[in-house]
């Protein structure tokens, strides 16, 4: 008998193919699963989805839990299952630049992504590179309105999760010249979330079984045919973009075979929030991680 899952995203790109796959690529209907899937509204943790029912897993990152912990609470779920192991952002300058490096941002204005996470991880890249991000003339755009703002004219430099970048470069309006991946190195960045008690069913060890077949497959398969199992869940993104993204992501290692989070990559998160300033100590593993399932 297929079971109804219902699947929500905080954000939706090409950076989540080990998620997007699962669905796209039949892998939840192999074990029985019917999946449903949903964006979270803006403003809106998809950890509420969670919590009200509507929601059985939630593409997050373990760095949400520490918001509870910094006020002396559980987190009301656990993050199981890694998503990707690196940064997923990029810098994109408006003229292509192979010998770029990061201090050459003191040059002109970047439009850097403000989200908790994204900005914390621009910030820690920037000091991992020898660069004190205070001194550059960050701009604050305002979610969902970054790339348009680029295109219209802001900024020398922006700061996009894939493919938005790589569309830029597409269109003539952008290069990529800088990966936070290579920055950074490998850390906890995006992971999978459910309550305890789902994870003690049934259906969440066919839904794991399920994904590690999916991430296995997304890191064996050329990118062009990746791109052709996905390309429904993108239609305003051109096909050549897309493949390109992927190959990019594959490349750069974000996509491991393992997907458990490990403790070492947590650590560098912790790091990185440390750094960030937002956080006032260090968080136990075993509070924001729960081991798969399956």
């Amino acid at each position: 008998m297929t079971k109804l899952i219902n699947i929500q995203f905080t954000r939706f790109s090409a950076f989540y193919s080990p998620l997007i796959a699962t669905i796209a690529g039949g892998f939840l209907k192999e074990e029985g699963l019917e999946p449903k899937y949903s964006i979270a509204p803006v403003g809106k943790s998809a950890i509420a989805a969670l919590l009200d029912g509507s929601a059985q897993v939630a593409q997050s990152a373990p760095s949400q839990g520490f918001t509870p912990l910094e006020k002396g609470q559980q987190p009301p779920a656990v993050h199981f299952a890694q998503v990707n192991e690196r940064d997923g952002f990029f810098i994109a300058a408006r003229k292509a630049d192979p010998a770029f490096t990061w201090d050459k941002l003191k040059s002109g204005k970047i439009l850097v992504d403000h989200g908790a996470q994204p900005l914390a991880m621009f910030k820690y890249a920037c000091f991992k590179s020898g660069l004190d991000w205070k001194t550059l003339d960050i701009v604050d755009a305002g979610m969902g309105k970054m790339d348009q703002a680029f295109r219209d004219g802001t900024g020398d430099y922006v700061h996009q999760q894939g493919p938005a970048p790589q569309q830029l470069e597409h269109d003539g309006v952008g290069h990529v010249v800088a990966s936070l991946a290579d920055a950074i190195g490998p850390l906890a960045f995006s992971s999978l979330a459910a309550t305890r008690e789902w994870l003690a069913t049934d259906a969440a060890k066919r839904f794991t079984r399920a994904y590690r077949k999916a991430h296995a497959w997304l890191i064996a398969t050329p990118a062009a045919k990746v791109a052709e199992v996905e390309a429904s869940f993108f239609p305003k993104i051109d096909r050549a973009v897309l493949t390109q993204t992927i190959a990019t992501y594959q490349k750069l290692g974000n996509w491991t075979p393992h997907v458990e989070i490990t403790r070492p990559a947590f650590e560098v998160t912790l790091d990185v929030f440390e750094y960030a300033g937002l956080i006032t100590k260090r968080h136990k593993y075993e509070d924001v991680i729960a081991q798969p399932p399956a």
